[in-house]
């Protein structure tokens, strides 16, 4: 498991910037096809795809420097320097949002067909994302010897346990058995190896790369194919990667955290409740103009 792909000399092409690359690549492609059925010219999609990855990805480190403050206040030169790490999705999400919004006022086209268009690409993009944190050994989860009661808990209580397994005699540990076949154990110059060197761990990235690429095939072949009105597949993809978010955050081991809960728990149940509001009020004006 090593982050770099290749190097030449001093420069290296590392398995996460490959993804973005990829990610961005696969997505302009999938939202052309997805524009040409809205009408929407091809170059229009691929300059509306650049300023949804730059408001994204300006949100996404936004996001993870509001939440880590007094660090960045006493560390400027590092908020953007975005290659050691710190990124938020739910951030990016906000982001690309803002960014939609820009876009569709300069060039007079409504933001949620925009973002329906977006919505199976995005996602997409994210499940790319996570194979390199997996390349990086990064968004870990916690020792698959951690108790369900501890992992699934509303107020994180793992580093609580933690602490008073790391006194427990060697004796006194080994009660704690495996409860899945499936940890890993990352190199030790990973931030999970760092964390826990030599224990297995949940691949929280790995679970959170199947859930997203489950939720694309959703959005792709089901959201794309029906007439919802605009901005229903956007909501449907907040909602989708909200409930997703909220469960693999059970399993991770460094969330951002918001007055002693977990930030993903509390952005993602604000994030379903602004999502259904909207799908309700859009399907409404949607009825209303096809009455008139």
């Amino acid at each position: 498991m090593d982050p770099v792909l290749f190097s030449i000399g001093g420069f290296e092409v590392r398995y996460y910037g490959l993804m973005y690359a990829l990610a961005l690549l696969v997505g302009i492609e999938l939202a052309k096809i997805h524009g040409k059925k809205k009408g929407l010219d091809t170059v229009l999609i691929e300059n509306y795809a650049m300023v949804a990855m730059i408001s994204g990805l300006l949100g996404g480190r936004l996001y993870y420097v509001m939440f880590n403050l007094p660090y960045y206040l006493s560390n400027l030169l590092e908020i953007p320097a975005v290659w050691h790490g710190g990124m938020a999705i739910h951030g990016g999400i906000l982001g690309g949002i803002v960014g939609t919004f820009i876009f569709g006022a300069r060039h007079k086209i409504s933001p949620w067909k925009l973002g329906d268009i977006a919505a199976a690409p995005f996602i997409l993009g994210q499940a790319l994302g996570r194979i390199g944190n997996f390349t990086n050994g990064e968004v870990h989860g916690v020792p698959t010897y951690t108790p369900w009661s501890v992992i699934f808990t509303l107020k994180p209580q793992f580093y609580s346990w933690y602490g008073q397994y790391q006194a427990l005699t060697t004796q006194a540990k080994m009660k704690y058995q495996e409860l899945v076949p499936w940890g890993l154990v990352f190199p030790d110059a990973s931030p999970a190896g760092t964390e826990f060197p030599n224990q297995a761990l949940h691949p929280a990235m790995l679970y959170e790369l199947g859930l997203n690429f489950t939720a694309f095939l959703f959005l792709w072949f089901y959201m794309k194919r029906r007439d919802f009105a605009e901005g229903v597949t956007w909501w449907t993809y907040v909602i989708l990667y909200s409930l997703i978010r909220t469960f693999v955050s059970f399993f991770r081991s460094e969330d951002l955290m918001f007055f002693g809960f977990r930030a993903p728990h509390v952005i993602s149940i604000v994030l379903i409740a602004v999502s259904i509001l909207m799908i309700v009020i859009l399907t409404k004006r949607e009825k209303l103009k096809e009455k008139n």
